[in-house]
């Protein structure tokens, strides 16, 4: 249907004469007429009747100028739509992040992204490995997926990167454990105890082995699970030493926690949120990878050295204590 013509036949109904008519949709009268024809004749049906020097609507034009007027508001608003999409902030946007990511960084960022953004919908799918994440993305299911920079091999066509900032692996446990270390401790300091470990579904677990091989030790496995906060809750009662990530909260347990290393350097793993490089982003979420990695670069890690920690709440002088004391 020719919306130029439904448009001009509500104009008329509405008006009552071609000559009005012609005056708000700011076109000659011959041209009206031939459009009120031709709509008629695209239909099939005769829509006015002429009496005197005005237009009445048939009994068929009058049940068809309910529908017009509903199909133009539809155009309208379809058209602001395009505008609004077109501008890049308004849709929705599906966003498949572990869980880890989803407590530890997303939880805060979405308020910060929600207010440049309030048009953005923001749908998160909890993933615990890259193939769900990879299959979701080709399958056209999400825009974006987090996972470890090298899930990715570096020359794969199918996907594009946008980094974030790197996890540190972490050795979490009692207070009464690895009480020698500093803020860091060689992953081999880690051979004579039980170990508390992430399952191979998650991709660090598989860089704590390789770098355990490197090392020249087998770890004792005590315990692994699919749960990180089950394995902080394991070392705090004192079962072993659990290695986490840095991206994982640990504020609500008691725990001595160091960095591991090998040969002094950190064990650490790039983070990125993958694309599919034949879909083209919408404006709001190439917005979305870029404010999310400016975020990560202000919170992360979020879990250090209980060490560092402790070093970074500055001692107060003696001075600056007699000095509370005579304000309050």
């Amino acid at each position: 249907m020719n919306l130029r013509y439904a448009r001009t036949f509500v104009t008329v109904a509405e008006m009552g004469t071609v000559s009005k008519a012609a005056i708000r949709l700011r076109i000659a009268q011959p041209a009206l007429s031939r459009q009120i024809s031709a709509f008629e004749q695209e239909l099939g049906l005769k829509l006015f009747d002429r009496v005197g020097s005005r237009l009445v609507l048939t009994g068929e034009g009058e049940q068809l100028l309910a529908d017009c007027r509903a199909l133009l508001n539809y155009a309208s608003a379809l058209d602001e739509r395009a505008q609004l999409l077109r501008r890049g902030d308004t849709g929705v946007l599906k966003v498949a992040a572990s869980p880890q990511i989803i407590e530890g960084v997303l939880a805060d960022f979405l308020h910060e992204y929600g207010g440049q953004y309030p048009n953005v919908h923001v749908k998160l799918i909890e993933v615990l490995g890259w193939p769900d994440t990879a299959g979701m993305l080709e399958r056209g299911v999400i825009h974006l997926g987090q996972n470890l920079l090298r899930a990715v091999q570096p020359r794969d066509p199918r996907f594009g990167s946008h980094p974030l900032e790197a996890i540190d692996l972490l050795a979490a446990c009692h207070p009464s454990l690895l009480s020698s270390a500093g803020e860091t401790i060689e992953i081999s300091g880690l051979a004579p105890y039980p170990l508390l470990l992430p399952d191979g579904s998650f991709a660090f677990r598989r860089t704590f082995d390789a770098a355990c091989r490197l090392a020249g030790f087998e770890p004792s496995l005590k315990f692994e699970s699919r749960t990180p906060h089950t394995l902080l809750a394991m070392a705090e009662c004192g079962h072993g030493v659990a290695v986490i990530p840095s991206a994982l909260r640990t504020d609500r347990h008691t725990l001595r926690i160091v960095g591991l290393s090998y040969r002094g350097k950190p064990l650490r793993e790039p983070l990125a949120l993958f694309s599919d490089n034949r879909r083209p982003l919408p404006g709001y979420a190439t917005r979305f990878c870029e404010m999310l990695a400016e975020h990560m670069r202000n919170v992360f890690p979020i879990t250090r050295s209980t060490l560092s920690k402790r070093v970074a709440k500055r001692p107060v002088s003696r001075q600056g204590q007699s000095g509370r004391r005579r304000a309050g």
